[in-house]
């Protein structure tokens, strides 16, 4: 199942805070990608710090991605807060 990312947070030491459209929040660590191509130059100057969402995947300045579905099954849960449509389902109704 292929899921879009919706946001993305660098945090420190390499690693990734992703949204995805379930709800779900991960983790994930880039450290292990770093000295494969192309995400090597990642390390240098701030590259790193640039990852922006672009077509339901993280990217960075350079042309430089990774597959979304690597970034969830790689990834940890952090948590999952339920999608827009289930919160409106349970809602309390007003009479």
């Amino acid at each position: 199942m292929l899921l879009d990312i919706i946001n993305v947070s660098v945090q420190s030491d390499f690693v990734l805070f992703l949204d995805f459209e379930n709800g779900e929040r991960r983790a994930f660590n880039m450290k292990a990608y770093l000295d494969q191509k192309p995400w090597a130059r990642l390390k240098s100057g701030n590259v790193f710090q640039g990852a922006f969402v672009e077509n339901g995947t993280v990217a960075w300045p350079g042309n430089i991605d990774i597959d979304p579905e690597t970034l969830y099954e790689r990834s940890v849960l952090i948590e999952k807060t339920p999608k827009a449509d289930q919160r409106k389902q349970s809602a309390p109704r007003k009479n």
